[in-house]
């Protein structure tokens, strides 16, 4: 069976952001096209726009569980999901942060031009295990 970490690497694997994988990998949950949720979380990829800011998987996580776990007003229960979530990705992973994440294993770069993707880039990077986690701790906060 899949899971929905690996569907969120088999989208990053196609090209798409880190925030747009973990997102598309619930388009059937959040209700929405594909096409919506990917022009909603490009934004996210590579830490904000590529400055290495907070994981684009981390906010694709953040964006599914607002939509599916808060009623849009009480801030406090959506907060506790997310802190707790997050307290698990960075065991699991070592940091929230894009640029934390890469260092040591690719060079951090924040221009705004991508870098292309092709079977080096996905060789180096540790994004696609990111991507698969984040979607896999997303649909376990989605089952509590």
């Amino acid at each position: 069976m899949d899971t929905k970490g690996k569907l969120a690497r088999e989208y990053f694997e196609q090209g798409y952001a880190c925030s747009q994988a973990v997102a598309l990998a619930f388009t059937k949950e959040l209700n929405m096209s594909e096409d919506t949720v990917k022009k909603a979380l490009i934004g996210f990829g590579g830490g904000f726009g590529r400055q290495r800011l907070v994981c684009g998987a981390v906010s694709g996580m953040t964006f599914v569980l607002g939509c599916l776990k808060s009623d849009g007003h009480d801030k406090m229960p959506i907060y506790k999901i997310i802190q707790d979530a997050s307290s698990e990705i960075k065991e699991r992973i070592g940091s929230l942060i894009c640029a934390d994440i890469l260092k040591g294993k690719v060079e951090v770069n924040t221009s705004a031009v991508p870098d292309e993707r092709t079977s080096e880039y996905y060789k180096k990077r540790p994004c696609g295990e990111v991507v698969e986690i984040i979607a896999d701790i997303t649909q376990k906060y989605l089952n509590k």
